[in-house]
């Protein structure tokens, strides 16, 4: 019901489509088919460590541009912005970071999608400003202010959810609208979350 009420330039999703690493996948595809006409174009994904390879020709098919170890610029009032996605780096480990920003030039302004914040160190070595990922659901099942009890992520606990920052890159680690193995959050409300890129003198923030 949220999501025709949020005004934005473009959409990003950061994977776990499904709740299962094996099996069917069309319940997921039929789900989101049902969602994506609510999104406005355009809409990027990024596949997580519970989706497969095959799901991605009809991921397209409705409309989601899947970003695997590739790149794509957006050009708006003469500003351009790479957008870079990687494969899944948790549980496949497909990611190829210099492959997907082999193309990025240094001194452009560049947002990396990954599935897991567990990259970002390779991330902020690669030069990337900004890094948007998901995995943690912030765990889901928290203590009462949102402490969590396990992130399942080799990662500081601070990167779990929400901002935060790496050397020069700046991180978010969205808790997503879902859940895993049980339908249920606690201390952990779902959200989708609104960026604002801000240029100053030229040098996008």
């Amino acid at each position: 019901d949220l999501l025709p009420t949020v005004s934005y330039d473009l959409c990003v999703l950061t994977g776990d489509y499904r709740g299962k690493t094996y099996g069917p996948y069309e319940g997921a595809i039929e789900g989101l088919g049902r969602v994506r006409p609510h999104l406005h174009s355009p809409v990027y994904g990024v596949l997580g460590n519970h989706d497969t390879i095959r799901m991605v020709p009809e991921l397209e098919e409705i409309g989601i541009r899947m970003l695997l170890n590739e790149s794509e610029v957006i050009e708006r009032g003469g500003e351009r912005i790479h957008l870079v996605g990687i494969d899944d780096a948790h549980y496949y480990r497909v990611d190829n970071i210099e492959k997907a920003a082999s193309s990025v030039p240094a001194a452009d302004f560049s947002i990396l999608l990954s599935h897991t914040p567990e990259i970002y160190r390779q991330a902020a070595h690669a030069g990337f400003k900004l890094l948007l990922s998901g995995h943690t659901h912030g765990g889901q099942i928290c203590l009462p202010g949102a402490i969590p009890i396990i992130l399942d992520s080799v990662l500081p606990r601070r990167m779990g959810a929400g901002a935060w920052t790496h050397r020069d890159m700046i991180g978010y680690t969205s808790v997503g609208v879902g859940s895993c193995i049980l339908p249920v959050r606690l201390n952990c409300p779902p959200e989708i979350t609104v960026h604002r890129l801000l240029c100053d003198h030229r040098s996008p923030q």
